[in-house]
Order: C-alpha cells, then structure tokens, then sequence
C-alpha cells in the first residue's frame, strides 16, 4: 500500500524464507538476542534497528514477530520509533511475497489479538488455499481459526489435518475442552455384494 511506502531500499529488499547469504550482515548488527527480546538497539534506537531489519528483509518472520510484542508493550499500534504501523509492515510484507503463509498466519493473529476477526480470516483463508498440501500449515490454520471464535473451520482443520497424519493433539484437546470436539464422519463403504454397473448403451451395442 502506497501510505506504507515503498520497498525500495540501499541493501534490499530480500526475502527471509530464501536470501539466506545476506541474513547475517543485518542480525549480526540490526537483530540481535538483545533487539529481538526488545531490550535495546546496538548501533541505534531499538525501533530503528527493527526499522533497517525489515526494512532489508521485509517478511523477516521474528522480526515481525518482535513488532508485535513491541505494540504491545507499549500499547500502540506504531510504538517507539518504528517507520510505520505494525498493520504497515505486514502489508509491506505480503506485498513483497505474497506467497509467504507463515507472515500471513502471524498476521492473522496479530488481526485477531486487535480484535480485527474479518480481516484476520480473510489471511487465514488466503493460507488455506495457498498451502493446501502442507499438514502443518493446515493444523496451525486450525488453532488460528479456533483463535478467532470460527470453531466450524477450527474442527475442520482438525480433521483435515489428521487424515493428511499430523501427529500433533493440541487443535483436539483445545476443542474438546471446550466442548467443540466431533469425530471425523466415516468415509462412506463401498457395497461388494452390489450388481456391477451396466455398460453404457454405446458400448454395450458394440
């Protein structure tokens, strides 16, 4: 979005997920254990180490989600001396790479936590059909979905990402603490002792 200005930078933009090589040059100066725990800068202020961080690789993952801790520490949806809104980077972010399912599902929960649910789910939906193969993507889709009060797409999820064999329990144990939880309905047998199916007229006149 244009109010978020633009991606262009002096060193950047990469993408977190793939330009590895570039990473270290910037954590080892701008995100830091101390900047990522939000203690203080090293070479700035601690919004403007943030600042250069996703400013470089705008879908940087823990650096969006120390923004986020960031706004709510200080309660402020642009705290301390960050360049945009929270909401500004994410979006920087997904116009970057659109395709990036974990900046969209971190934020979603960010959306929720800002008691945002419609724009959160559109994220979440954007997701679900983004990485549909992917068991682990779609078993934390169903904690979000769960997250933002949409419990019918929650045990969907859940089932889903079950018959795709994510092992994990937490989705299932937090719907049936909350009284939510149902079996998967059976898949459907088919009847042995039923007659074949007659052949098409075409073929049975050959």
């Amino acid at each position: 979005p244009q109010e978020c200005g633009s991606l262009r930078t002096h060193f950047g933009p990469y993408d977190y997920t793939t330009d590895r090589s570039k990473l270290g040059i910037v954590e080892s100066n701008h995100f830091t254990p101390e900047i990522e725990n939000l203690v203080r800068g090293v070479t700035g202020s601690l919004g403007g180490e943030l600042n250069y961080t996703l400013r470089a690789f705008p879908n940087h993952h823990r650096a969006l989600v120390a923004i986020t801790k960031y706004g709510q520490r200080l309660k402020s949806a642009q705290p301390g001396q960050l360049a945009y809104t929270i909401s500004c980077f994410f979006e920087r972010a997904i116009e970057f790479r659109p395709k990036d399912v974990i900046t969209r599902m971190l934020y979603a929960s960010y959306l929720a936590k800002a008691g945002r649910m419609a724009d959160a789910e559109t994220q979440l939906d954007t997701v679900r059909a983004q990485d549909a193969d992917n068991p682990f993507t779609q078993y934390n889709l169903g904690l979000l979905y769960l997250e933002i009060g949409r419990h019918d797409r929650a045990l969907a999820q859940a089932h889903k990402a079950m018959a795709m064999g994510m092992p994990r329990t937490e989705l299932k144990d937090q719907l049936v603490a909350k009284g939510l939880w149902q079996e998967p309905a059976a898949a459907p047998v088919a009847d042995s002792t039923s007659a074949p199916e007659a052949a098409p007229a075409s073929a049975a006149s050959r």
